[in-house]
């Protein structure tokens, strides 16, 4: 009996949730930066600033009309047209402004006849006309580093002449240590997540052995799902003790108390509870900050402030991950330590609650994140 028992992982201590993430922000560093095409750069994280040069270079008309002198329209109605002293310049939308002129009006401003001109209506200096550097200054960046790449900077970058982007795309092998339709959904998930932040997820089979993976060179990061906790199988925190060096096994987080976070080599792995409800409250507050500092990202996450329609409790020195469904205007929370796949599926985002609280009345304002 002696010789089983020491096979069981046990957990000596919760580690608060604070002190995991500061471990990640400590030791998680951000992956190489690399050069690649704009196209391939969408959804990737800047590496570095983007700054295009200035634009334009010189004022340029922005709509079809005549180029003009602002001041030789001084006075101009449509019952006192003024005579022009010369015969406008047609010019286009994009053409740059001629000498001498500093407005574009629409064709009908101006009425011709005979080869005189005449101005039908009075303009201002600089109508129709877009000054040198308006577009990009040529200083500050259209772009920052740690910024995700949207579909429209890169419409953004290309019409100002770039090509290339420096991005950082860290790559996170997905790693399911169990079969089943939980532990698939699980991965599933989870590589989703991480393409949509920047990452490249690679889903190993489920016959790769955490051991062998530990021992790759061509990824950045591991995310295991299964294998945490104290059943027969159990085995992946024993398997990163040994091959790896584990940090922390048991999380103040609920769901997800039983996950582990550690390292091979330089590379963070994060192993996940094989339940989905767990797998998910740790990735979600635990994988995305170390997505976030592979790379070099913001781990702001976007979310509202919503009023809740009734308490939630929570066990003081636990975290919780709470899902809430919208209730007029007004939240109001489906479950707390088991996270059922219908409280799942009927909410329609989370909140956290602090380790440090018991929780939160009726009429406490929260912040509600999306689900991936």
């Amino acid at each position: 009996m002696a010789a089983a028992s020491e096979t069981i992982q046990t957990i000596a201590r919760l580690t608060p949730l604070a002190e995991v993430l500061a471990l990640i922000d400590r030791e998680v560093k951000p992956v190489a930066a690399r050069s690649v095409e704009l196209r391939l750069g969408a959804g990737r994280v800047l590496a570095a600033d983007v700054t295009a040069p200035m634009l334009p270079k010189a004022p340029i008309a922005i709509l079809d009309g005549w180029a003009l002198a602002a001041d030789t329209t001084l006075g101009a109605g449509g019952y006192s047209p003024v005579l022009l002293p010369a015969m406008p310049q047609r010019v286009e939308a994009g053409q740059p402004m001629p000498p001498g002129a500093d407005c574009v009006v629409a064709f009908d401003a101006v009425r011709v006849t005979g080869g005189r001109a005449e101005a039908l209506d009075a303009v201002n200096p600089g109508d129709g006309v877009l000054p040198a550097g308006a577009d990009c200054d040529g200083k500050t960046p259209l772009r920052r580093a740690g910024d995700v790449l949207r579909s429209l900077d890169g419409a953004v970058f290309a019409a100002a002449g770039i090509s290339r982007v420096s991005v950082r795309e860290p790559r996170i092998m997905v790693l399911p240590l169990r079969e089943g339709d939980v532990v698939d959904a699980a991965v599933g998930l989870m590589g989703g997540d991480i393409e949509s932040r920047g990452g490249a997820a690679h889903r190993a089979d489920c016959g790769c052995k955490l051991a062998t993976a530990l021992a790759r060179d061509d990824v950045d990061a591991i995310v295991a799902i299964g294998g945490t906790g104290q059943g027969r199988n159990d085995t992946s925190v024993q398997t990163l003790t040994r091959e790896g060096r584990l940090v922390a096994h048991g999380m103040a987080l609920s769901p997800g108390e039983t996950a582990a976070f550690g390292f091979a080599g330089p590379r963070p792995v994060l192993l996940l509870p094989g339940r989905l409800d767990a797998a998910l409250s740790v990735w979600l507050v635990a994988g995305r900050r170390m997505l976030a500092r592979l790379t070099g990202g913001r781990d702001h996450e976007p979310g509202m402030t919503a009023t809740l329609a009734r308490k939630v409790t929570s066990t003081v020195g636990l975290a919780a991950v709470v899902p809430v469904r919208r209730s007029g205007d007004n939240v109001e929370p489906l479950a707390t330590k088991y996270l059922s796949l219908s409280s799942l599926a009927g909410s329609d985002g989370w909140t956290l609650v602090p380790a440090d609280s018991e929780g939160y009345p009726a009429g406490s304002q929260v912040l509600v994140r999306p689900w991936p």
